[in-house]
């Protein structure tokens, strides 16, 4: 029996792009969804770029104007893989034409522009999503279930690190991604910011908010190996002290120039019961200690999170074949896919969204001011 077809432009050609393109092809062998994507149309500022990029991954179509894209009466689906500076006016503009909106995050650079496209995806209907993938790395959703289980008890702390080395060198270019204009934070904003939605995800909501940042490096080279510089005027690393609603008590830190770290999202949880922690770059691995366990073998143990029964996996390889980064995606568009078809919501959405911008703001202001902020 042949499957509803729904039909998928994509915004945007560079990592996020391919990421995205990719977990749109491997949902249907894999999950079998419902709906059956079809790749329509994707959309980038180069025409002979995009249109290799669209043979390369299987779009029938290619354009450079994304506001003809969206208004496409063969356009459903709307995935936005952009820098947050542009995600605003086209997920928003891309509701007022009824598609799902599938988006990058974070959603946009400001708590104002977070909620204008919550409340225009509210008012149209649509489902929405944000794509914190991490949330769908088996590990952390055993996580999340463990903890709903009661398995460590009351949650008392938050430990959460995103660590990155790779603007340690001076000489490393100044990219989009150290532009206030653009990303409107460095990895305050962008590695934090999935570090707060697993925050949010796993303890609960944040409550209050204490922070310091700093920028090490002013000056960079416009280009790699010009010697025209241009300003740095983002953080180059970020701390955070926080109280959840819960009571329980959180740090973050995020960097870019935390030497020999590569890619290193890791969180602690630490319960009245319990503990558990977790790394991106052991990202199939679980550690959960349990007060449980006779005292004379207590530890932490070491859980592989490979077998059938853990959240995802059962769609993927037989146990102890490990799956990668890319397979979060896979799962992101999998649960978006079925939200669509059954009409119910899926989570993180923009109301999401916005409640990690606001962190992030209240943060903000706070290294401005030196003092703790409530959040929003």
């Amino acid at each position: 029996m042949s499957k509803d077809k729904i039909r998928i432009a994509l915004i945007g050609t560079e990592f996020m792009g391919r990421t995205h393109s990719n977990a749109w092809r491997q949902v249907i062998p894999f999950f079998e969804p419902d709906l059956e994507p079809v790749l329509k149309v994707v959309c980038g500022r180069d025409p002979e770029k995009t249109k290799t990029f669209a043979r390369r991954w299987g779009f029938e179509d290619s354009s450079t104007d994304w506001r003809t894209v969206i208004q496409r009466d063969d356009v459903d689906v709307v995935d936005l893989a952009l820098p947050q500076s542009m995600q605003p006016e086209v997920a928003i503009a891309a509701a007022k034409c009824g598609k799902h909106v599938f988006c990058e995050k974070p959603m946009a650079l400001t708590g104002t522009e977070a909620q204008t496209m919550l409340q225009e995806a509210e008012a149209a209907d649509i489902r929405h999503y944000v794509n914190y993938n991490y949330r769908r790395s088996p590990a952390v959703a055993l996580a999340k279930q463990i903890i709903d289980e009661g398995r460590i008890g009351e949650i008392r702390h938050w430990r959460g690190a995103y660590l990155q080395d790779w603007l340690v060198d001076p000489e490393a270019p100044l990219g989009w991604k150290l532009k206030k204009e653009y990303a409107g934070f460095g990895p305050h904003g962008d590695l934090n910011s999935h570090s707060v939605d697993l925050a949010h995800f796993l303890v609960g909501k944040i409550e209050s908010v204490y922070c310091q940042k700093n920028t090490f490096i002013h000056q960079r080279p416009l280009e790699s190996g010009s010697a025209d510089m241009g300003p740095v005027d983002v953080d180059d690393a970020s701390q955070m002290l926080v109280k959840f609603a819960n009571g329980a008590l959180g740090s973050f830190e995020s960097s870019r120039f935390a030497t020999g770290q590569r890619n290193a999202n890791q969180f602690e949880i630490f319960g009245s019961k319990g503990a558990l922690r977790w790394n991106l770059e052991d990202l199939n691995r679980l550690e959960f200690y349990s007060n449980d366990d006779p005292i004379h073998i207590r530890g932490y143990r070491s859980i592989l999170a490979t077998e059938a029964e853990h959240p995802y996996v059962g769609k993927w390889w037989p146990p102890g074949h490990t799956i990668g980064y890319e397979h979060t995606f896979v799962h992101a568009v999998a649960d978006f896919l079925a939200a669509i078809s059954t009409g119910q919501p899926i989570s993180p959405d923009f109301s999401d969204g916005l409640g990690v911008i606001q962190v992030l703001e209240a943060a903000h202001t706070s290294a401005e001011s030196g003092q703790r902020m409530n959040v929003v």
